[in-house]
């Protein structure tokens, strides 16, 4: 008697193009290919959206979690990748009936742990273009070779077939009986169709709902962005602007003096001349010719006096301009080896801690826990409150903003006293929500400032 193999659950992953599913391997080698095993190179540089299903004997569904891997150029994935599948499929709310009962879904909309949220994505419900169908008819082609259970009924043999007797026969139920069971469980069947259509369509209306606020708040971002971009390149144009108005100012001031210069000098020259013409021509010849003389004396003078000064200011910059390029020189030397020596100083521990399995996680209101790669260590470093807005798709004022109203959720608005509201308010707990002058007003002072809007 040869021992037979029982078919078990099956754990497996499904990656998903454009096209739909376009790899399916066991969990096994998913993990061989997380541990560097083997790479995926037609995954090169790309975000793929991933699938862990597992699938009962008779290939139905029964846990589903949808997430993101990266893969780098050479198609290896992200080695700071750490998501903890299993414990997300048993810890996951219910999903639509794949055909073995409401499956455990995990997805961005329905994530039991808020801080893998981000890592998630939500599978189309679109008549046409149903993920969760894909997937359904994926594991019924078993591409993967899985051991399948036996549904047929086991025959009995005719020898052990026993017959009643006669007077132990009873007749057949009343046909009312027979309508009534069949009408309760069509109405069980009815009811249970609708409770899971409702589920689907909760779970989509979700997960547009979602998709519509990631999207709004990117649009909010990239407008605020281009609009600060405008108001600089503004601000830059009106600075400009009026440092040309004080150069042709302050040009206008010179013509003007020296025009009074040469009014004067014209002047006085003109007296000079006719005093002279009235002592005599002869008289005027000799002054022309020392004033002339004179004149050109001087006029020598300055010019080899201007050459000297030149030469001197020549031979000054000359030697200025050696001693810049050995400082020069010098300073680039030593940021090279300050450049060096903290590089092999830092970065050669935080890549070691990368290969033993440390992740960088931080949290920041809003945002959550953030898993950091080693790549964005420095960016992090140099303004984390950046890196957190980018992470909740708002800019950095507007998270600053919303941070104060989430530390102290009260109202900032001025009463005629000066003095804050400070009435407690409702705290808004997405990033993306909050809206200056109505998130952190109270009913009254969010009313007037809506009325003030209206008016203006």
């Amino acid at each position: 008697m040869s021992m037979q193999i029982k078919p078990q659950m099956v754990e497996a992953v499904m990656f998903f193009s454009e096209r739909g599913i376009c790899k399916e391997m066991l969990f096994p080698e998913f993990e061989a290919l997380l541990d560097g095993v083997v790479n995926m190179p037609e995954f090169a540089d790309e975000q793929m959206r991933v699938v862990f299903v597992m699938i009962n004997p008779r290939l139905l569904i029964r846990a589903a979690v949808f997430f993101y891997l990266d893969f780098d150029e050479k198609g290896s994935p992200d080695s700071g990748w750490n998501l903890p599948l299993r414990h997300l499929a048993e810890r996951a709310g219910r999903g639509p009936d794949l055909g073995a009962g409401p499956i455990r879904l995990a997805c961005r909309s329905q994530c039991p742990v808020s801080w893998h949220q981000m890592h998630l994505w939500d599978p189309s419900l679109a008549p046409g273009n149903n993920d969760l169908v894909l997937l359904r008819d994926a594991a019924k082609r078993n591409a993967l070779g899985l051991l399948v259970e036996d549904d047929s009924a086991q025959s009995v043999a005719p020898e052990r077939l026993q017959m009643a007797s006669e007077d132990t026969w009873h007749a057949p139920d009343p046909a009312r009986e027979v309508a009534e069971e069949l009408s309760e469980k069509l109405d069980q069947e009815h009811r249970l169709k609708t409770a899971q259509l409702i589920k689907q369509q909760r779970l989509r209306i979700t997960s547009l709902s979602q998709q519509a606020e990631d999207e709004l708040a990117k649009f909010k971002l990239a407008s605020e962005e281009q609009s600060k971009n405008l108001q600089g390149q503004i601000h830059g144009l009106h600075q400009a602007l009026r440092q040309q108005e004080e150069l042709n100012a302050s040009l206008k001031a010179q013509l003007v003096a020296q025009a009074d210069g040469f009014q004067k000098s014209r002047e006085e020259m003109t007296r000079q001349l006719r005093a002279i013409e009235t002592h005599g021509r002869t008289e005027t010849d000799i002054l022309r010719t020392q004033f002339e003389a004179e004149s050109q004396a001087k006029v020598a003078a300055a010019v080899v006096e201007y050459k000297e000064q030149i030469a001197i200011r020549d031979m000054e910059l000359a030697y200025r301009n050696e001693q810049d390029a050995q400082v020069q020189q010098e300073l680039e030397r030593l940021r090279r080896e300050r450049e060096e020596s903290a590089r092999q100083s830092g970065d050669q521990i935080l890549e070691r801690l990368a290969k033993l399995g440390m992740v960088f996680v931080v949290y920041h209101p809003g945002a959550g826990h953030l898993t950091i790669p080693l790549q964005d260590i420095a960016r992090y470093q140099d303004n984390p409150m950046v890196y957190a807005a980018a992470k909740c798709f708002v800019s950095e004022t507007q998270y600053r903003q919303w941070l104060m109203h989430y530390q102290q959720p009260s109202c900032e608005a001025p009463l005629p006293s000066g003095e804050r509201c400070a009435m407690p308010i409702d705290r808004i707990d997405n990033p993306s929500r909050f809206v200056v002058g109505d998130s952190n007003c109270c009913a009254r002072h969010k009313a007037s400032a809506s009325r003030l809007r209206t008016v203006s």
